[in-house]
């Protein structure tokens, strides 16, 4: 590990300095997942719900935080829900994955809730996003769609 990288989770500020680039790699963020974090998003699939996230984010299509991904849950509304597994305590936001089965919307974790934040184009971390589907990223979304629908759900 690199030093420095346990101070960045600390200090929001030194993740806002290192938008571009992840200060943690996949593999090193596995490191800090919490024990609910199932289903894991593959890094590949990480990256293309960052990438969608991005795509909803400039079209106003996101929900972010638990207070609002959970209200819109609760009305109904359709999309894949992405959480940040790296969330502590877990009491804070462990009854969305059980809202999402129980209204059969999708969902999976990410490693990071910093990375998430930055993706979402916020500069503080987030736990829980709320990806609404959109003309002109449907493409992508379906891809993500799929691909998360595809993910095993924990038992």
């Amino acid at each position: 590990k690199r030093p420095g990288a346990a101070m960045a989770r600390e200090k929001p500020e030194a993740a806002a300095e290192a938008e571009a680039t992840p200060e943690l790699s996949y593999r090193e963020q596995l490191d800090f997942l919490n024990p609910i974090a199932q289903p894991l998003a593959s890094r590949k699939l990480t990256r293309k719900l960052y990438k969608c996230i991005r795509k909803a984010a400039k079209h106003k299509q996101l929900r972010r935080g638990v207070k609002e991904v959970q209200k819109f849950i609760n009305k109904g509304e359709k999309g894949i829900t992405v959480l940040a597994g790296d969330t502590l305590p877990i009491d804070v936001y462990c009854h969305i994955p059980i809202m999402c089965e129980d209204r059969s919307l999708p969902y999976a974790y990410v490693p990071s809730k910093s990375d998430l934040g930055t993706a979402a184009g916020s500069k503080r971390p987030t736990c829980v996003i709320m990806i609404k589907p959109h003309e002109d990223y449907q493409e992508t979304y379906d891809e993500c769609l799929e691909e998360v629908s595809a993910l095993p759900l924990p038992l």
